[in-house]
Order: C-alpha cells, then sequence, then structure tokens
C-alpha cells in the first residue's frame, strides 16, 4: 500500500507545479481557466501534503526513519530558567 501511495504522492506534487504554472501564466481576460488551474493545483497540493505525511508515519512505524524525540523540558534542561 505504501507503494501505491508514493505514487499518489508523485502525481499530486506534478499536478501542482503543472497546474500551478498554469494557474499564474493564464492571461487575465481568461479567469475561467486560472480559477480552474489554480484549484487543481490547491487539490493538487493537498493530496500530496497528505500522502506525503502518509508516507512519514509509515517510515517512522516501519522502522526506516527515527522516530522524532518529542518529550517535556526538564529543570535541567532550562539551567533554571522557568517553564
Amino acid at each position: 500500500m505504501h507503494k501505491a501511495i508514493a505514487v499518489v504522492n508523485v502525481v499530486a506534487w506534478s499536478g501542482f507545479w503543472a497546474f500551478g504554472y498554469l494557474a499564474l501564466s493564464a492571461h487575465v481576460d481568461d479567469a475561467g481557466q486560472m480559477v480552474t488551474a489554480a484549484l487543481l493545483a490547491a487539490l493538487g497540493g493537498a493530496l500530496g501534503l497528505w500522502a506525503y505525511f502518509q508516507l512519514v508515519r509509515h517510515s517512522e512505524r516501519t522502522g526506516y526513519a527515527a522516530t522524532p524525540k518529542r518529550g517535556v523540558p526538564t529543570f535541567e534542561d532550562n539551567k533554571g530558567e522557568s517553564v
């Protein structure tokens, strides 16, 4: 399943950049093309972010990437400063 999400990630980011360029390079007179391209670029960006975060989650679960260290700062970490 993670390979399918990786393919979705690549296709979504490609759509984001392609339609983003079309939205930015469209003539001002053709507002319909500009809005359509902008909506497709936003959809590609949102889908690309979702797929990227799914891949990060999968790689942390399988041990391919190290899980970031998250914790509450202690008194020693702050060297006496209030939290």
